[in-house]
C-alpha cells in the first residue's frame, strides 16, 4: 500500500513538471519508466509503476492547458487561429480560463468513472459494429470538421491543403524507423509550440493585465461543456488520430454547441483531456486495445488487465484528478500573476531555444540522424505557421495523424 502510494504522488510531481514546461510530453517520461521497467521491478510491483503512469497521465492531461494560455498568445485579430484559452488571456480573464480549466478537468474524469457501467454494456458491441468502418467514420468526420471550422471556401481550401500537407508529413516520419517518441516531440513541437511562439514574436505581443477571479458560478453551461468533453472523449476511442483538438469540436455539438461560447469550449476540452486520458487506459479492458502511449505501456505492464484492476484505477485517477485541481489553480495563479511583470517576448525566445534543445538532446539520446530531425522540425513550424497567416485554425494541423490513419483503415 505504501508503494502504491508513493507511486501515485511521485506520478502527480512528474505530471506537473512534464505538464508545465513546454515540449516535454508525459509519453517520452512513460518510455523511459517501460524502458528501465526490469529495475523498477525490483523496488515496486506492476500495479505501482501502472500507478505512477496513469496519475502523471491525468495530471499532465489537466496541467498542460496551462503553459498552453500562456505562452505564444496572438494578436486580437488571429485568436481564432489558436486556441480558446489565448482568446480569455486577451481579455484579461486568465484565471477565469484556469479555474474553467481546472473544473473541466476533474468534471470530465467523474464522467467517465459514473459512466463505466454504460461503457461496459454498451461499448464492446458497439465497437465490433464499427470496427469495418473506423477508416470510413475517419474520411468522414475529417471532411465535417473542415468545412464546421470554416465560414467560406478560401478558408476551406486552406483547411484542405493545410490538412493534406501535414498528413504527407505524417506519413513519412511514422514510416522512417525511429522511435514514435522523437519523431512526434519534433513534428508537434514545432507545428503547434514554436511556430505561435515565433508568430507572436513577430507580432509583438503584449501579455494584457488580468484580472482578480474568487469564484466560479457552476451553471449549466459548464455542465454541458463537461458532459460534451466526456462523451466525445469515449467517441475518440474509436476514431485513431483523432486528438482533443477535433474532439472539441464533437464535444460543443454534444453539449448544444453555446453559439461558440468560449467557457463552455475551454470547459469542454478540459473534460474532454482528462476522459481521455482515463478511458484510453479502460479500452484495454473494455475492447482490449489501448488507445495511448501511457494505455500501451500500463498494458504490456500489466499482463493480465481485469475488472478489478479498473476499478482500482478509477479510484487512482479521482485522487489524481483532485489534486491536480487543487495543483491547476495554485500554479495558474502564480504563473499568471508573475508573467505579467516579464519581458514576454524575450521568454518567448527563451522557449523557442529551450524547446530546440530538448528537440536535439532527444534525437541524441535516442540516436536518431539529427540532420533528419533538424529537417522535419523546421518543416513542421512551417506548416505550423501557415494558420496564423491565413486565419485558420490550428487543428486541421492533426491530418499528421489522421492521414496516417486513414491510409491503414481505408
Amino acid at each position: 500500500m505504501f508503494d502504491l502510494i508513493l507511486t501515485c504522488i511521485l506520478g502527480i510531481l512528474c505530471g506537473t513538471i512534464t505538464g508545465i514546461i513546454p515540449g516535454i510530453h508525459v509519453n517520452t517520461v512513460g518510455a523511459f519508466t517501460f524502458a528501465a521497467s526490469s529495475i523498477l521491478f525490483k523496488f515496486f510491483s506492476p500495479e505501482s509503476l501502472a500507478v505512477f503512469l496513469l496519475s502523471m497521465s491525468i495530471t499532465h492531461a489537466l496541467l498542460e492547458f496551462i503553459p498552453s494560455m500562456l505562452v505564444g498568445v496572438p494578436d486580437e485579430a488571429t485568436a481564432l487561429s489558436v486556441l480558446p484559452g489565448h482568446r480569455m488571456i486577451l481579455e484579461g480573464q486568465g484565471k477565469r480560463a484556469i479555474r474553467l480549466i481546472a473544473i473541466g478537468g476533474i468534471g470530465g474524469i467523474l464522467f467517465t468513472i459514473l459512466s463505466t457501467p454504460l461503457f461496459l454494456v454498451f461499448l464492446p458491441p458497439a465497437h465490433e459494429l464499427l470496427k469495418p468502418y473506423i477508416g470510413l467514420l475517419l474520411l468522414i468526420m475529417s471532411i465535417y470538421l473542415i468545412i464546421s471550422l470554416n465560414r467560406n471556401l478560401e478558408a476551406i481550401a486552406w483547411s484542405s491543403i493545410i490538412f493534406i500537407l501535414s498528413g504527407i508529413m505524417g506519413w513519412i516520419i511514422l514510416n522512417t524507423p525511429l522511435s514514435p517518441n522523437i519523431s512526434l516531440l519534433s513534428t508537434f513541437s514545432g507545428l503547434f509550440g514554436v511556430s505561435t511562439l515565433l508568430y507572436s514574436l513577430g507580432e509583438g505581443s503584449i501579455l494584457p493585465r488580468q484580472l482578480t477571479v474568487n469564484e466560479i458560478r457552476i451553471d449549466t453551461r459548464l455542465l454541458r461543456g463537461i458532459f460534451g468533453g466526456g462523451i466525445a472523449g469515449a467517441l475518440l476511442g474509436f476514431l485513431p488520430g483523432f486528438g482533443p483538438a477535433q474532439g472539441s469540436i464533437l464535444a460543443q455539438e454534444i453539449s448544444g454547441g453555446d453559439d461558440g461560447h468560449v467557457e463552455n469550449l475551454l470547459t469542454s476540452l478540459s473534460a474532454l483531456n482528462t476522459s481521455d486520458a482515463l478511458f484510453s487506459l479502460m479500452t484495454i479492458y473494455l475492447i482490449g486495445n489501448a488507445r495511448s502511449g501511457i494505455a500501451v505501456y500500463i498494458s504490456k505492464i500489466m499482463e493480465n488487465f481485469g475488472l478489478n484492476h479498473l476499478i482500482f484505477f478509477s479510484f487512482v485517477s479521482i485522487i489524481s484528478a483532485a489534486a491536480s485541481f487543487i495543483l491547476c489553480i495554485k500554479i495558474g495563479d502564480f504563473l499568471i500573476d508573475h508573467i505579467q511583470y516579464m519581458d514576454y517576448n524575450r521568454l518567448s525566445r527563451l522557449l523557442v531555444y529551450f524547446i530546440s534543445l530538448l528537440v536535439i538532446i532527444f534525437s541524441i539520446l535516442e540516436n536518431a540522424p539529427l540532420h533528419f530531425i533538424l529537417l522535419a522540425y523546421i518543416t513542421s513550424i512551417a506548416l505550423g505557421l501557415i494558420p496564423h497567416y491565413v486565419g485558420i485554425s490550428k487543428s486541421h494541423l492533426m491530418g499528421v495523424l489522421i492521414i496516417p490513419a486513414l491510409a491503414i483503415y481505408l
